[in-house]
């Protein structure tokens, strides 16, 4: 009998002992499962993923509706990993901001190599660079120039980005008016400037808000190409807007500043290709 009792004593507590070995394994499995969620990114990786979600939410709900802990969950992972990054909201919403202004100067100069040797050219297709920057990247174009809560941080780096957007905007008003590049500009140079400036960023909020959307679909129906779905349709109807109906816009912009600016020659009118 003890010796029987042992040995049923020492079975069940072999079998206590498995017990919470399966369960720990099983928890355990679990988060194994679960870890690559978490951190299957690198440093870079992360941070670039946090920065899609920030584009996607603002594109889809505005500043206004923009969360932290959105970011995360749709970047799966923890709410405190967008903090650790950027430190907070603000500092998440000006690295947006700061790579916004960074990829808006890349198509302003984008424009100017399509645009060649031709002043006006070459500012008509910056200005297409432009719209077609926000098209493209609506969250980041809604962030740029907002002002209030949420809000930027006010930050050198941004700054920077900014003015460098800027400067190539104006470089190519001072070639078009035949400003040379350390010349102050005149009253009228302001005004022929900010008025490109006004007629491409009006236009981009008008798109971007679907007041053309009719006129896009007007232009492609106009060119008599197939019809398409979804995705690619969008993409033809903006490419259309673009071409058919900002181009001359701002051909017709451009020559009539030249005309009413002092001191600034006409050149002669050639087809918008």
């Amino acid at each position: 009998m003890p010796t029987a009792a042992k040995k049923s004593s020492h079975q069940a507590s072999k079998k206590a002992a498995k017990k919470p070995t399966r369960k720990a394994t099983g928890k355990a499995g679990q988060v194994a499962r679960a870890a690559p969620r978490r951190e299957a990114y690198h440093h870079g990786a992360l941070r670039e993923a946090l920065i899609e979600a920030t584009e996607a939410l603002l594109a889809e709900r505005g500043a206004e509706g923009f969360s932290l802990r959105e970011v995360a969950r749709r970047s799966g992972v923890s709410p405190a990993a967008p903090a650790h990054h950027f430190g907070d909201a603000q500092g998440l919403l000006t690295a947006v901001a700061i790579l916004a202004f960074d990829g808006l100067t890349a198509a302003l100069r984008a424009g100017d190599e399509r645009g060649g040797s031709d002043p006006l050219a070459r500012l008509r297709e910056q200005g297409l660079g432009y719209v077609g920057f926000a098209l493209r990247y609506p969250g980041r174009f809604g962030l740029m120039f907002r002002s209030g809560a949420p809000a930027v941080r006010k930050d050198e780096a941004l700054e920077r980005s900014g003015r460098a957007a800027f400067t190539v905007l104006e470089q190519g008003a001072r070639l078009l008016l035949g400003v040379a590049a350390q010349a102050p500009l005149s009253a009228a140079h302001w005004h022929a400037l900010l008025a490109t400036w006004s007629v491409v960023h009006g236009f981009a909020h008008l798109a971007l808000a679907g007041q053309f959307d009719h006129v896009a679909q007007g232009a492609l129906a106009a060119e008599g190409g197939p019809s398409a779905a979804g995705a690619a349709a969008g993409r033809r109807a903006r490419e259309a807007l673009l071409r058919e109906v900002l181009a001359p816009l701002l051909e017709q912009q451009l020559r009539g500043l030249l005309l009413t600016t002092p001191g600034s020659t006409v050149p002669p009118a050639r087809p918008v290709v």
